[in-house]
């Protein structure tokens, strides 16, 4: 949760968790992601919710490569998703805006996106294993979002699927507090259906039908009646324990016998929103079982946008929206993705942007991935996509004019002043950056974009595709702000910078498949990080004659070990007096000048991270010109770097490796061997085990083809970054000369 958005909750408790009135209702509207790890079944399960809302007209198959929401021909190869995709359907009278999103590692920047545009999402688990590296990841990004969620265990018509297992693992993997609404049966030939706890009744999907009718069968067996009851008991208590309504009518009414459905879907419904409760469904979407009740349940569970918040109320009725995604469309050019926070947007509307750059709303269309519809209006809290907005990138707000987002910021300042009390409880750290803007933290407009982790250079394959080739690396960074595209002086090579080997893969594939570019991409490296050893001080000096002006700049610059503040003043008195009569600008401009020299640490080219720079004193001489006194500042921090010294950082990645038990030793064997930290080795069922590891990126270049060829094909394994660590005196030397090309 950002800073305003806490100060806001202490001003409108009730501002998070409960129902605003607006001046517009957009009750009937669900805005939702679907999130998983890889694999868990989130594309099947978005293709089961567009046939039985009656959107698609034959069943969409990952295998098959048909689905609506993997268009891309490198998802329909891979099977997997790949970039995030927007679907929209009607549902039981409620129109549900659905996010599918990728659940691979190296396109996390995709469901990071995504979270900026809804109100609630569904959390999709494996009945087979659980929760996963990745479940967490995107748990998290949930949970640091505010966001309601609802649990799909999926796949639970397998054999191996376990239900309880799932529950204990949302419980003390992800610290949540699930309550199950159904519970799974299974016929004697395997058939899956569902036991609903709060109606007492048991769903039977039909299978001739693809699962578009499925009736729902009183209990007629007694015990198993007695036992369903006092599991509908049980829920009812847990649900009391976090809903005070409910909690008096069962006071009240002397027992749980009198509680009506109702009452407890509307308690449900209050703890879903105030995120003190996780519903959990159930189902299977490939043998199209329980769709239609997860379908419900986002209906009835999960917020609609007058609900969430009273955050944007400060456009009142003026048009304000937030742009969180970014396709290229061959015929239509770049489509962007819009979240309408308040106001109207309206065709051939005049828009511009908190940047102050003007566009204009040619068109815009209704989402289903790659298909578009094209509509004349969209009211808030809807999401639609735009045509002809050529300069917005992600994370932009759109306006109606620049008076619209200078009154918005002046209600916010009033609604702070107001209650300036709230603020004494917040560390003045926060507050020590004079640019404090209340607008960037309610809309949070700073997009935080992760460090990638590998390197490559990318050449065309003559000089007369140059030109082209930057055209499409601009789009695809426009897309994914993940990528990296940068030029290297040293080398005279454009480098591309991402998220991992497949991330790489992918964007090489995307430039020939629908640019006809086959670009050449050098071999990976590894995205080091420098960091300095001991605080180091130094002056610098320089003069020259540039085109007979005389150029003179002396500085005195220090760097220290911090994580926090990058680039500080000196406030001793010695050097304070000289220090206050820098102009601003100046300032501004050196600030720059050092951070950029930052980005280049001496040994490998790495980022210099957990650095402070501190400057002591300048002197500038008289018509000296800004860019000199940048080169001066520049020259300087390279000079201490030099001087100084700094160690290098290598990536770690977390592993998590599902193989048989008898497969074990031999990988645990081979894991040994690059350098892994073996944190858990645990069962899981009867016939494998999860290794949990710690390892360097530098060992696990293609280890998924090794961990195959090892295991015969029966493991997999899936990573994400863990952080930098500091490498050992020979580990370093290695890395320096792979840099160099002499490994």
């Amino acid at each position: 949760m950002s800073l305003f958005q806490s100060i806001l909750l202490k001003m409108y408790p009730n501002s998070l968790k409960h129902a605003a009135q607006r001046f517009y209702s957009s009750k009937n509207i669900r805005n939702i992601a679907i999130l998983s790890h890889i694999d868990a079944g989130k594309t099947t399960t978005t293709e089961r919710m567009l046939f039985y809302a009656g959107k698609t007209r034959f069943l969409g198959e990952v295998h098959r490569g048909n689905t609506v929401t993997d268009y891309l021909t490198q998802e329909r190869e891979r099977g997997i998703t790949i970039c995030s995709s927007a679907v929209t359907f009607l549902w039981n009278g409620q129109k549900i805006n659905l996010l599918d999103t990728p659940g691979h590692i190296d396109f996390t920047m995709e469901v990071e996106q995504s979270l900026h545009a809804v109100d609630g999402v569904i959390i999709v688990l494996d009945g087979t294993a659980g929760v996963e590296a990745q479940t967490q990841t995107v748990w998290f990004q949930a949970e640091k979002h505010s966001l309601p969620k609802i649990a799909f265990i999926n796949k639970m018509d397998r054999p191996d699927a376990d239900f309880e297992k799932c529950i204990t693992d949302l419980s003390n993997k992800l610290e949540a507090k699930p309550i199950c609404l159904q519970y799974p049966c299974k016929d004697s030939k395997g058939n899956l259906s569902l036991y609903d706890l709060i109606r007492l009744e048991r769903f039977i999907w039909q299978s001739e039908t693809s699962g578009r009718v499925f009736n729902a069968v009183p209990i007629a067996e007694e015990s198993l009646l007695r036992a369903l009851e006092e599991k509908r008991n049980n829920l009812i208590d847990q649900l009391s324990g976090v809903d005070d309504p409910l909690a008096d009518f069962v006071i009240n009414s002397d027992g749980f016998h009198k509680v009506t459905n109702d009452l407890i879907y509307a308690a449900l419904r209050r703890a879903t929103c105030q995120q003190k409760l996780i519903p959990v469904v159930l189902g299977s979407a490939y043998k199209n079982v329980g769709i239609q009740k997860l379908m419900d349940a986002v209906n009835d569970y999960l917020p609609a946008p007058d609900e969430r918040n009273r955050l944007y109320d400060c456009f009142e009725n003026d048009f304000a929206g937030k742009v969180f995604k970014i396709v290229h469309d061959t015929q239509r050019g770049a489509l962007t993705l819009v979240r309408v926070l308040s106001g109207e947007m309206k065709k051939n509307m005049r828009i511009i942007s908190d940047k102050g750059q003007a566009e204009v709303v040619s068109k815009i269309y209704e989402p289903l991935a790659d298909e578009y519809r094209e509509i004349n209006n969209v009211e808030a809290g809807d999401v639609a996509i735009c045509a002809g907005l050529k300069h917005t990138v992600t994370g932009d707000l759109l306006v109606t004019s620049t008076t619209s987002l200078k009154n918005a910021q002046k209600r916010l300042n009033k609604l702070v002043d107001k209650n300036s009390s709230i603020l004494q409880n917040i560390p003045n750290t926060e507050f020590e950056d004079l640019s404090f803007d209340l607008l960037n933290e309610v809309c949070s407009l700073e997009t935080h974009i992760p460090d990638p982790v590998y390197f490559c250079s990318i050449e065309p394959p003559s000089i007369a595709k140059q030109n082209a080739m930057e055209i499409a690396l601009k789009q695809l960074q426009r897309e994914d702000p993940s990528l990296r595209v940068t030029y290297d002086p040293v080398t005279g090579q454009t480098v591309l910078g991402g998220m991992g080997e497949l991330h790489m893969d992918i964007i090489k594939s995307r430039i020939l498949t629908e640019y006809k570019i086959d670009a050449d991409l050098g071999p990976l490296q590894i995205a080091y990080k420098e960091t300095i050893e001991n605080p180091a001080k130094s002056t610098f000096n320089i003069e020259k004659e540039i085109a007979g002006s005389k150029q003179n700049v002396s500085i005195t610059l220090e760097l220290t070990k911090n994580s926090k503040h990058i680039f500080s003043l000196d406030k001793s008195p010695e050097n304070a007096q000289n220090l206050q009569s820098l102009r601003p600008k100046t300032l501004q401009m050196l600030r720059k000048a050092c951070l950029a020299a930052l980005e280049r640490g001496p040994k490998v080219g790495g980022q210099v991270v957990d650095t402070q720079i501190c400057l002591h004193n300048i002197n500038i001489g008289r018509g000296t010109a800004d860019s000199f006194v940048m080169a001066a500042a520049g020259q300087c921090l390279q000079k201490i770097l030099n001087e100084s010294g700094t160690r290098l950082l290598e990536p770690i990645m977390s592993l998590q490796i599902i193989a048989p038990n008898e497969k074990i030793s031999s990988i645990l064997a081979d894991l040994s061997r690059r350098r892994a930290n073996i944190n858990d080795v645990s069962p899981i069922g009867n016939k494998n085990k999860s290794v949990l590891v710690d390892a360097p990126l530098a060992e696990l270049s293609n280890y998924s083809s090794v961990l195959r060829t090892i295991s015969s094909g029966t493991a997999s394994v899936t990573m994400q970054p863990n952080g930098f660590i500091y490498m050992q005196a020979d580990q370093e030397d290695l890395a320096i000369r792979r840099a160099q090309g002499l490994e």
